[in-house]
Order: structure tokens, then C-alpha cells, then sequence
């Protein structure tokens, strides 16, 4: 045996009928906020400054990733020469 049962409702009038708190008021009220804070930053970070602000942060963080790199693979840095790399030929070739 199997029952359909279509229920037409409003998304708050199903909150009520599950019994889920009314929180409209609340997520307004944490909107506002949200959108007065972001207001704030983006008035007090013109591109100039933002520039200033994260370019040095950018590149040392990349040229911390190339040396990391640059020593994982065995080199000193960059242009340096690289490393003797000694090998066992037991063959005598």
C-alpha cells in the first residue's frame, strides 16, 4: 500500500507546523550588522592600500614556496650548481 500526501504551505507556516523557532528578527538584526562591518572595510581599504597592504605579505610567502622547493630537489638556491650526485655502478662503466 502506498499514500501520496502533498502538503501546500509557506516555508514559515512548515517551520511552525515542525515546531522551529521564529528567527526572522534575529537574522535581520545579524544582516545589518554583517552589511555595516562589510561597509566599514571596504571604505577603509582603498586599492592603494590594499595593494601596500598584501603585496610584501605575496611575495615572501612565494619566495619562502621557492625555497622550499629549491630544497626538496637539492639546491643551495636558485642559480647555484647542482649537487654531486654520486651513483654506485658496480658495473665498472
Amino acid at each position: 500500500m502506498k499514500f501520496t500526501i502533498n502538503v501546500d504551505c509557506t516555508p514559515e507556516e512548515a517551520r511552525q507546523f515542525v515546531g522551529l523557532p521564529d528567527v526572522t528578527k534575529l537574522q535581520e538584526s545579524m544582516m545589518k550588522d554583517l552589511e555595516e562591518k562589510m561597509r566599514e572595510g571596504i571604505h577603509s581599504m582603498d586599492p592603494e592600500t590594499f595593494i601596500k597592504t598584501w603585496m610584501p605579505m605575496t611575495m615572501q610567502g612565494l619566495g619562502e614556496m621557492q625555497k622550499m622547493f629549491w630544497s626538496q630537489m637539492g639546491m643551495n638556491t636558485p642559480q647555484g650548481d647542482k649537487p654531486d650526485v654520486k651513483t654506485d655502478n658496480k658495473s665498472g662503466e
